[in-house]
């Protein structure tokens, strides 16, 4: 079980950079930006639910949540204390924030096409930080379930 939710992880981290670095490239949507961020936060919720199960494997939780908002606050109880963490942490809910939010677009079908929500702009820059994080993110989640078995 835990393979398969770290190839679901990778087969959303390659659809999103697929989104991003060949779709956006030719169609530069917001819609495009919004998908893609979509596809980041359900890369993020694999590689939770794979920390977590090991963590579970190891007795340091009892059960895994099924919400994965819960998921994502049980991460925090695995690593109390870890800075990274709490910043992917800080990153998923604001790009759940942002999928959640109203958005508007500007210079859509141009090269410096921009989501905008309530606060927050998102243009191709930002998308790609999203994604190096993320991705990152899912590194962490293979290596701890690798050396915590």
């Amino acid at each position: 079980m835990i393979e398969e939710e770290v190839d679901s992880a990778y087969g959303q981290l390659q659809r999103a950079d697929h989104l991003l670095y060949v779709t956006l490239k030719y169609t530069r949507t917001g819609d495009i930006i919004k998908n893609t961020i979509k596809r980041l936060i359900t890369t993020f919720d694999y590689a939770v639910l794979e920390i977590l199960e090991v963590a579970k494997d190891n007795k340091k939780i009892k059960e895994i949540p099924f919400s994965p908002i819960a998921r994502c606050d049980f991460l925090l109880k695995v690593f109390p204390k870890n800075k990274e963490i709490k910043s992917y942490y800080d990153l998923y809910f604001l790009m759940k924030k942002i999928d959640k939010s109203k958005f508007k677009v500007r210079e859509e079908y141009r090269k410096n096409v921009t989501l905008i929500t309530d606060d927050i702009e998102v243009n191709v820059e930002t998308l790609k930080g999203y994604y190096l994080n993320v991705k990152i993110f899912v590194e962490f989640a293979k290596a701890y379930g690798r050396d915590n078995k």
